[in-house]
């Protein structure tokens, strides 16, 4: 299914059109798909292996305490970082069902230290690369906290002489992006370019129900979501920012997973930040799995992503799977009032 970008909507518009009828994301999907007659149906199996996957997710999050699958596995992902039980659980629930997939040619983990290229003999009918966060936030588990599932989906680069670098595209260049939120209730916002949807789990049915179209993030809201327990390592920048903010009567919210505090962002407005430090200089999030499908989400919706002031993040061109870069996102006001104090403070 080819997806077309469009010109933003006024931000001043209601936040999204509540749905009337009852709409599955199957349904959904398959509506989105008739607008393409051309189509093969690749793309929306593809969807619906990331809505089968976490349903899977969600409910093993809901048990893992009942079935002994919460802390650290005692290895280490490639990212030097403890991986947590479900964290393997959620990694091979995704990998299996994409896998399976006709339309993958390649599947990406954060948790992986390189690609699985699938099938290359016939990769004329894969037309698709999937990268995925498999749990976010994952340590927030034996707190019983929010964590999520972060995807990104691109074209293959038929061009690449090596398949793995197909994956190394700017986020601009991703035709579908979005995450799913276990908390209180199991929710999956999706942009495929055309707006954000968002769904929730019915567990009565197994079926994620649509409960808005067209989800528009406010303007503004002195709101920010960072973690200041890191302040003293900050650029001078982003430690003006928080001075400032902090005297206009900005109010601080972080959960501690990027899906939650993104996601209380897009539905009441805000701006989430995650800086540099001096231990870690690019920044800790990863532009691929992270960074670039969060900013697409936030675009879609009025907001605004970047890393630096003019950098927006889907322009950059990785060099690197596991790329790190900082990330502000959220309100396109909010960001503003971040990127104005980086600017003022950058030397020279």
């Amino acid at each position: 299914m080819r997806t077309t970008d469009i010109s933003p909507q006024d931000t001043s518009t209601a936040h999204a059109q509540r749905s009337t009828d009852i709409v599955t994301l199957q349904a959904h999907i398959l509506q989105q798909q008739t607008r393409y007659p051309e189509a093969s149906g690749q793309f929306s199996w593809i969807l619906s292996a990331l809505s089968i996957s976490t349903k899977m997710i969600a409910a093993h999050v809901r048990r893992a305490r009942l079935d002994d699958v919460l802390g650290a596995v005692g290895s280490q992902n490639v990212q030097g970082e403890q991986q947590q039980k479900l964290d393997v659980i959620a990694n091979d629930i995704l990998l299996r069902a994409l896998g399976g997939r006709e339309g993958v040619a390649i599947v990406a983990s954060e948790e992986n230290e390189q690609p699985i290229i699938l099938r290359s003999d016939d990769s004329e009918q894969r037309k698709y690369c999937v990268l995925f966060d498999p749990l976010d936030g994952s340590s927030n588990l034996d707190v019983c906290g929010a964590v999520g599932t972060i995807f990104s989906i691109l074209r293959k680069d038929r061009r690449s002489t090596r398949p793995e670098a197909s994956l190394l595209q700017c986020g601009a260049k991703q035709v579908a992006a979005g995450y799913v939120l276990y908390g209180s209730s199991t929710v999956f916002v999706l942009t495929i370019g055309l707006g954000v949807d968002m769904f929730v789990l019915d567990p009565a049915y197994g079926a994620f129900i649509r409960v808005a179209e067209g989800l528009r993030i406010p303007p503004a809201n002195k709101s920010y979501s960072v973690n200041e327990g890191n302040r003293l390592g900050f650029p001078q920048g982003y430690r003006d920012y928080l001075s400032w903010a902090q005297e206009q009567g900005y109010s601080s919210r972080y959960v501690g997973a990027m899906v939650a505090d993104v996601h209380r962002i897009l539905l009441q407005g805000g701006v989430f930040m995650y800086p540099p430090t001096r231990k870690a200089p690019d920044g800790k999030l990863r532009l691929m799995y992270e960074a670039n499908p969060m900013a697409m989400l936030i675009e879609q919706a009025g907001g605004k992503a970047y890393c630096a002031p003019g950098q927006r993040i889907l322009d950059i061109v990785p060099d690197d799977i596991h790329q790190r870069v900082p990330v502000v996102l959220g309100s396109a006001q909010e960001v503003d009032h971040v990127m104005n104090r980086l600017a003022a403070a950058a030397p020279g």
